[in-house]
């Protein structure tokens, strides 16, 4: 996941001024990470982050926009978890920072979605929900087949809000529910590559798309490289099947074969696997490759025309499917 880590990081380090994207972010990536738990009667936020970069923007955040207080707490990873994860726990102001960033309604209950002053934003509200939900829950696979970026999601409802504020931006995201959990996906690579640009992750970016034009030339390589050999293969075993046949006609004509159709014949069978071009160039004198192709065809025309007329097998009798239909 170096992809994941690099974008992380730029969009960690980039500054934000506009008050309502820096609440946007803050309720976003609280939402995605967080949760909230009742600790002696009072609310406590925690926010759990898998980069120490991530969770000082958030602590920093709380500070100077609500005002709040926060620890960092590092988990370090054991058992099945192998990754260290960054807690930042608001314990005194909690109930009330959950007011404020709207992770609870008017009523104390927890919202499901966004919080709506993010819904209803501006569009630069949106692409700072985009980057604290990537902070929080978002990874980026290499490019290729199956490369996308995608979020992971507390639910449905917010799957379908991101999905919205992609489409604000003018990216096309979907909601997906992959075992049993709510993602939002992107996988067309002009999409991605438009989102990247929208957070502000351009090196990334760069990255990003050098990788993919280097696997979409590596591909197209492969892809004339296999198609080449396929049509080499293909000739090689219609030119043995040539020489099958050519055999079988010089057999059945025998001394009324004449001699310039002979020649032409005698050449395919002793170098089967030549091109008709190599086989022109063998004859004396030299002919053409439509020339010398022009003489076996007579010769196994008037071959077969013979095994007609005796009732015997034609030219193309002991030739398996294969030969038969690449001859």
């Amino acid at each position: 996941m170096a992809m994941t880590a690099q974008v992380k990081a730029e969009v960690a380090r980039i500054p934000v001024t506009k008050a309502c994207c820096r609440k946007a972010e803050v309720s976003t990536i609280l939402r995605f990470s967080g949760g909230l738990h009742i600790v002696s009667g009072r609310i406590v936020i925690e926010a759990e982050l898998d980069t120490a970069a991530a969770a000082r923007r958030l602590r920093q955040e709380i500070a100077e926009v609500y005002g709040h207080e926060s620890e960092i707490i590092v988990q370090q990873g054991a058992g099945v978890r192998k990754t260290t994860l960054y807690v930042v726990r608001i314990a005194r102001g909690g109930e009330l920072l959950a007011r404020q960033t709207g992770l609870v309604d008017g009523g104390g209950r927890p919202v499901r979605g966004l919080p709506p002053q993010v819904v209803s934003g501006p569009s630069c509200d949106a692409v700072a929900a985009w980057r604290g939900a990537f902070l929080a829950r978002g990874s980026l696979t290499e490019p290729g087949r199956s490369s996308a970026l995608e979020i992971g999601c507390p639910g449905p409802e917010a799957a379908l809000a991101m999905v919205g504020a992609a489409r604000r931006v003018g990216v096309s995201a979907k909601a997906r529910e992959v075992r049993g959990g709510d993602r939002v996906v992107i996988r067309d690579g002009e999409a991605i590559g438009a989102l990247l640009t929208r957070l502000g992750a351009h090196e990334t970016l760069l990255a990003w798309e050098e990788r993919r034009m280097r696997r979409e030339v590596r591909a197209t390589a492969n892809r004339l490289a296999n198609f080449d050999d396929a049509n080499q293969r293909r000739s090689a075993r219609a030119a043995v099947a040539a020489g099958a046949r050519a055999q079988r006609a010089l057999d059945i004509l025998a001394d009324e074969v004449p001699d310039h159709l002979r020649m032409a014949g005698e050449l395919r069978v002793q170098h089967r696997e030549a091109s008709l071009e190599e086989l022109g160039q063998l004859h004396d004198p030299p002919l053409t490759k439509d020339a010398i192709a022009g003489r076996i065809r007579r010769l196994l025309a008037m071959a077969d025309k013979r095994a007609h007329d005796l009732g015997i097998d034609d030219t193309e009798a002991g030739l398996n499917p294969d030969q038969y239909a690449d001859g």
